[in-house]
């Protein structure tokens, strides 16, 4: 199979770049290294049937592409991912995560792609009523990186309903995981694994009992793999755990895996950070015959040794 992964570069993106290579598939990474790293492909650079293409998805050359290569499956990552930058300068995200999205479907649809494989993101579901959130809970986006994703969502629906070009959307809980970065707004897995290693102090917001679903990146990764098959065509599903964790807890796990002490500071919240959340990802079980099979801790020791490795 031919596969295309936008934000082939990144976090996410390179290691399921890895994956499809590892399954046999020809795979082209696009990327325009605005956050991606090269680091991120040093295996599959060396690889046969891989390509790298360095290019913003907004660029008519990304149509061009899919005119070329004609992928069977578009696996579309590349985003704006930052909701203080989304507030900051809404333009600019709707720019790259809607007019980008656009140009990933024309793309698809110029290379008579059989489906878009796309990841969105809980912030879709704003202050949800109950937790966990069901995939199908009403959407209630509260940042311009919110509305963008949803929209996003919008297009593939309306590319399908158009062109019949097939679409599974993936709503990513608290991704973890080697190759995340702790510079920017990054996980608090990648902070903390950081500070911890560095002997740097950690902060908690709040007192520590707000909870997030954290899951790890092979585990979301192979979602993608399933979802790039012929199940969930015009579905939306969560991959997450459906497991709270609080701040306290998994600061504990990573000082464990580190070695360090557990002694973190307290600050005061921060402004509009979310007392909790966890999605419901049981309808992937059928609809993908998906689910998470990495436990938090190990999870976490695995991230530890490899941003060891980095060091060495």
């Amino acid at each position: 199979m031919r596969v295309v992964v936008t934000g082939g570069a990144g976090f996410i993106g390179s290691n399921l770049v890895d994956r499809l290579l590892g399954d046999g598939h020809d795979v082209v990474a696009v990327d325009d290294f605005s956050s991606g790293s090269r680091a991120n492909l040093a295996g599959a650079l060396a690889h046969e049937r891989f390509r790298l293409v360095e290019l913003d998805i907004r660029d008519p050359a990304m149509i061009a592409l899919g005119a070329e290569w004609k992928p069977e499956v578009i696996c579309h990552l590349a985003a704006q991912i930052s909701v203080r930058r989304s507030v900051a300068d809404p333009v600019h995200d709707a720019r790259v995560n809607v007019e980008g999205t656009a140009s990933v479907l024309a793309a698809a649809r110029e290379g008579g792609s059989r489906k878009v494989v796309f990841a969105s993101s809980v912030a879709v579901y704003g202050r949800p009523p109950a937790i966990p959130v069901p995939a199908d809970a009403p959407a209630d986006p509260r940042s311009p990186y919110a509305a963008s994703k949803l929209s996003a969502e919008t297009y593939l629906s309306t590319f399908h309903a158009l062109y019949g070009l097939e679409y599974t959307t993936l709503v990513l809980s608290n991704v973890y995981g080697p190759r995340q970065s702790p510079d920017g707004e990054a996980g608090v897995v990648a902070i903390f694994t950081d500070a911890l290693l560095n002997g740097v102090p950690t902060v908690l917001y709040g007192d520590g009992t707000q909870t997030r679903d954290y899951v790890f990146v092979d585990d979301v990764v192979d979602g993608f793999v399933r979802a790039c098959g012929a199940d969930g065509n015009a579905c939306r599903f969560n991959l997450g755990t459906g497991i709270q964790t609080t701040d306290r807890r998994l600061h504990s796990l990573i000082a464990d895996a580190v070695g360090a002490q557990d002694k973190p500071g307290f600050a005061q919240p921060r402004p509009g950070d979310l007392p909790a959340m966890a999605v419901d990802p049981v309808p992937a079980y059928d609809g993908l015959s998906w689910q998470p099979a990495s436990d938090l801790a190990s999870g976490l020791r695995a991230t530890v040794e490899w941003r060891r490795s980095c060091r060495r």
